[in-house]
């Protein structure tokens, strides 16, 4: 695990120099050209490479923070560091796209005349060609190593090469038909980097604030576990993520009432081991349900149970259930919806309990639907 985000932090690193190098090169490029030219629609296109050259900065920065080795008050590492960086990112765009568009409107109140020559227009077109490559390869290697920072970067990189070509078709468009749109191209261009940035940092926000776990990795980890043949189910998987690639998680697994402690051991350790090794997904802890074997009334009880819960519509699943037909006690965990209160819920059954099975001392626990 140690080695894989090793290599991650290498892939990271080197994808955002060569991110600067490219940006800070098409910014000069870009910026003589909108000096020369007069124009500002390329002049906003360079600071808008600045922005992304700063961008990858703060990544590699980031990166390297996140990296650091756990320590007393943070044993769990610094991973999140990660998302901080890309959140200063997701800022920085929409700056740059907010003040982009104030000196566009500058321009349309108060227009400047652009002279634009053959050498510039190719210089341009070259820049496009430069960022449509440049933004493929950010963004296959932010899949590849799961990073956030290079997905928006190269998504922003492709964005960029869009709106750079309609700075070249409103070049090319002034020296034929002689109709500048400069000032309008601009804030056409500060528009959609404003929602760019916007759409960054709702992402990373989510990442900081915490979301629902990826459907596939949960299914993923109930599978592995319910391969092992005296588990009836996997239920309450809780994932905590700790930065790209650091996922903490608890588990309860359905066993026989049967099993000894010795074997419940033996059983959930291995359980953590393979989790870990397929899934890079560390259980913290597993909890454990059990499930009658020895009686067949007991079924029976549970199946009437599991009706009347799930008759209605805010209970998602009922899991964790044993009854004890002798002492007349039941237990059982229901997931609910965010549609009901869970006390609301425990009320309403408890009421069914009581009409249904009289007499029996019940349990009933609420779990919140928190992963597939």
């Amino acid at each position: 695990m140690g080695t894989d985000m090793e290599n991650r932090d290498k892939v990271v690193v080197r994808t955002s120099i060569l991110g600067i190098i490219a940006n800070v090169f098409l910014a000069a490029f870009k910026a003589a050209i909108g000096i020369l030219s007069n124009s500002i629609a390329v002049i906003l296109d360079s600071v808008n490479n600045l922005s992304d050259a700063l961008s990858s900065v703060i990544t590699i920065i980031g990166t390297k923070l996140a990296n650091r080795k756990p320590d007393r008050k943070h044993p769990l590492g610094h991973g999140r560091v990660e998302y901080l960086s890309a959140l200063i990112v997701s800022a920085i765009v929409l700056y740059a796209g907010i003040t982009s568009a104030v000196e566009s409107i500058k321009n349309i109140f108060n227009p400047q005349v652009p002279d634009y020559s053959v050498i510039s227009l190719v210089i341009i077109a070259v820049a496009v060609a430069v960022k449509i490559l440049l933004g493929i390869f950010v963004k296959k290697q932010g899949e590849k190593v799961h990073s956030t920072a290079l997905k928006a970067s190269g998504s922003d990189a492709l964005f960029d090469a869009i709106l750079s070509f309609s700075v070249l078709v409103c070049a090319i468009l002034y020296m034929v038909l002689h109709v500048s749109l400069e000032a309008y191209v601009g804030l056409v261009i500060s528009a959609f980097i404003i929602k760019s940035g916007l759409e960054m940092m709702k992402e990373t926000l989510d990442d900081i604030l915490g979301h629902r776990a990826d459907p596939e990795m949960t299914k993923e980890i109930k599978s592995i576990i319910n391969e092992e043949p005296e588990v009836r189910g996997a239920y309450d998987l809780f994932l905590n993520n700790y930065g790209p690639n650091r996922e903490y998680a608890s588990v309860h697994i359905e066993v026989p009432d049967v099993m000894r402690v010795s074997e419940l051991d033996l059983l959930t350790r291995k359980i953590q081991q393979n989790v870990y090794l397929k899934t890079g997904v560390i259980l913290t802890g597993i909890g454990v349900y059990s499930y009658n074997t020895t009686d067949d009334e007991a079924a029976k009880i549970r199946n009437k149970v599991q009706n009347i819960v799930l008759s209605y519509d805010w209970a998602l699943q009922l899991h964790g259930f044993y009854v004890n037909i002798e002492e007349k006690s039941m237990r059982y965990d229901v997931v609910v919806s965010f549609d009901i209160e869970p006390k609301d819920a425990v009320k309403i059954l408890y009421e069914e309990m009581n009409v249904h099975f009289p007499g029996y001392k019940c349990v009933i626990t609420t779990d919140l639907d928190i992963t597939d």
